[in-house]
């Protein structure tokens, strides 16, 4: 393959607009094993929430989809191959960012517990802030102004 071919793919595989009327692959081979990405991808959409059990198999997915794109995207980069390779992995490539935006794009398992945790997360930065712009970033008593909560 050319240089200037290779680069053509890297910049397809990078694009914006890439995954926009992509289908996802129906199997895919990661790490040696045969996945129904197209199916797994529809199974875990169709769903309104996804229990916690499943939601750690989708976050594997992920990062098993991740690991594989970057591998794919290496051999593009670097190994000797020919276009039609190239452009095969392309395709491939294109079609794992699109089951990755899928997957992506699921909302939280617990939207009252992730509005909860957030809302804490808010409350205790403010804390930090307030008691750093009052000079009270040395006291560890962790009571607001004059020793009250």
């Amino acid at each position: 393959m050319k240089a200037f071919e290779r680069k053509q793919l890297l910049e397809r595989i990078e694009r914006e607009s890439a995954t926009v009327g992509a289908s996802i692959p129906e199997q895919i081979t990661i790490q040696g094993e045969q996945i129904d990405l197209q199916e797994f991808v529809f199974e875990i959409r169709r769903r309104d929430t996804i229990p916690p059990g499943e939601r750690e198999r989708v976050e594997q997915a992920k990062k098993n989809l991740r690991r594989e794109r970057l591998q794919r995207k290496q051999r593009i980069e670097d190994e000797p191959i020919t276009y039609e390779e190239g452009d095969r992995l392309t395709e491939a490539i294109i079609g794992i960012d699109r089951a990755l935006n899928e997957l992506e794009s699921l909302g939280p398992v617990d939207i009252e517990g992730e509005a909860q945790a957030q809302e804490a997360a808010d409350r205790k930065r403010w804390m930090k802030f307030l008691q750093k712009a009052l000079g009270h970033a040395d006291d560890n008593s962790g009571h607001g102004v004059g020793g009250r909560r």
